[in-house]
């Protein structure tokens, strides 16, 4: 029998719709998966049949199982994709409604005991769904948050596979996760006030943020620069929400799992000895 769910492959910041097709026929017993699949998507094979087995839901022992993840050019990385694969199994076997499965893009990591782990870039998967008019997605519970602020897509986030099975059947309706506002707390910005002397220095950074120009400090270590640079994030307004949206898929691509959209301005202080490579990030 056939089944298909949808998923996303990460590639930078972008999410990119994989269709994932799963047969199970009559056979010599395997479990095979294809469609330039990096190693921790074909080790997904052991963590689905133990988290099935495990999770009290039918497992096609006997049979011979292929996962497809289509477009097949295109590389499939992380375990984001083991909840997909794990309810199409299910699907084959007549425990999740197939028509349920088309409307739904799906993620998630998958521990032994059937519990669904957190992935990276979660909010990229819910905005290419909303994108490509899917009406909900399925995503771990520590990744609701960030997920939830994307606009015209609902986010259903059960804890483990079978209250996944049992939202799907109808048998246990899972509430959308609503979006949190996190407003910033001043008291963990860096201040100017906190520095002692430096008027030179501050009245330099002050200058450089309001009229947006750049500003380069030199000087022997330890004469302060890190801690007035530091102290810029402070000065900054808020992002927009443009801003802060692309802000939080950086941060949730790099695995920084935000709770919500991040309103500061981020902060980066690279050694002075970095790559070029190594700043702006490599190829593919």
């Amino acid at each position: 029998m056939l089944a298909k769910a949808f998923a996303a492959t990460i590639i930078g910041v972008n999410a990119t719709i994989v269709e994932v097709e799963v047969d199970v026929s009559a056979g010599m017993p395997m479990f095979m998966v294809v469609g330039l699949a990096d190693t921790a998507v074909q080790e997904a094979r052991e963590r689905i049949r133990a988290a099935i087995k495990n999770s009290g839901l039918p497992f096609p022992s006997g049979s011979r199982i292929t996962a497809n993840l289509a477009p097949a050019d295109v590389r499939k990385e992380g375990s984001s994709f083991d909840l997909p694969m794990a309810l199409g199994i299910l699907a084959t076997q007549g425990e999740v409604p197939l028509e349920v499965l088309d409307k739904m893009l799906c993620a998630g990591e998958l521990a032994l005991d059937g519990t669904i782990r957190p992935i990276n870039g979660a909010i990229n998967i819910a905005l290419a769904a909303a994108q490509n008019g899917y009406k909900a997605v399925m995503l771990p519970i520590d990744n609701a948050t960030e997920a939830a602020v994307i606009e015209g897509i609902e986010v259903f986030c059960p804890s483990n596979l079978k209250q996944a099975v049992r939202h799907l059947n109808g048998q246990e309706k899972l509430k959308p996760s609503k979006p949190v506002v996190l407003e910033p707390d001043p008291d963990t910005l860096l201040d100017l006030a906190d520095i002692k002397g430096q008027m030179q220095g501050k009245r330099a950074l002050e200058i450089s943020i309001a009229g947006h120009h750049n500003l380069l400090f030199i000087g022997p270590p330890g004469s302060g620069k890190t801690m007035l640079a530091r102290r810029a994030v402070g000065l900054l307004p808020l992002l927009s929400d443009r801003e802060a949206l692309d802000v939080t898929r950086i941060h949730s691509s790099a695995g920084r799992q935000p709770k919500g959209l991040v309103r500061v301005a981020p902060f980066r202080a690279p050694h002075a000895t970095i790559s070029d490579a190594g700043l702006i990030g490599g190829g593919l």
